[in-house]
């Protein structure tokens, strides 16, 4: 959202060349967020029809509700396309929020996004029986997660892929997370 704003303000100063670049950015954070998405679906044998993905975090950013432009939205927008079960914890955003954020882009029925998104007020509940965990806001919390509680109860084999590089990838493969990290080369 700060790139869109500086868009907006060098176009407003006729700084087109500088405007494009930054639309440039915009177009492959947002081939990223789709890159994250089709990922998962790959690495869960190109089908997550059915399947229950878990996403730790949909704010924008840690400490905050804010949800524009998170990528957590579009990540569930493709999941939600491909007739995944998303099932969502944030400390922060509410339901509601996230039924709006996915109901704003219009690919689905309101009610077909309710029927495949689900929020959760815990995050091992929001986890029990997922096929992934997804992990889209760095929020501190998740560091501290016991994690070899959420993987046994977990359909294995277990999938965890980090967004934020938040999280120990070596100690969650020693308990048995099949890891994927953004920017680690493992994506």
């Amino acid at each position: 959202k700060d790139i869109l704003n500086l868009v907006y303000i060098a176009k407003t100063y006729g700084l087109n060349e500088v405007a494009d670049y930054w639309e440039q950015v915009i177009t492959m954070n947002d081939h990223q967020k789709r890159r994250f998405a089709h990922n998962i679906i790959s690495t869960l044998f190109n089908t997550v029809s059915g399947k229950k993905i878990a996403f730790l975090g949909w704010a924008f950013k840690k400490d905050t509700n804010d949800t524009r432009e998170s990528a957590a939205i579009y990540v569930a927008d493709e999941l939600l396309n491909e007739q995944s079960n998303v099932a969502v914890y944030d400390p922060k955003v509410e339901e509601e929020q996230m039924y709006a954020d996915v109901d704003y882009l219009n690919t689905r029925t309101s009610e077909e996004n309710r029927a495949g998104l689900s929020a959760y007020q815990d995050p091992y509940e929001a986890c029990k029986d997922a096929h992934a965990i997804a992990v889209l806001t760095e929020w501190d919390e998740f560091k501290t997660y016991d994690w070899q509680k959420l993987y046994d109860q977990m359909q294995k084999p277990a999938f965890l892929f980090d967004g934020r590089g938040l999280l120990n990838i070596e100690e969650l493969e020693e308990i048995g997370f099949v890891c994927y990290k953004i920017g680690s080369g493992k994506e």
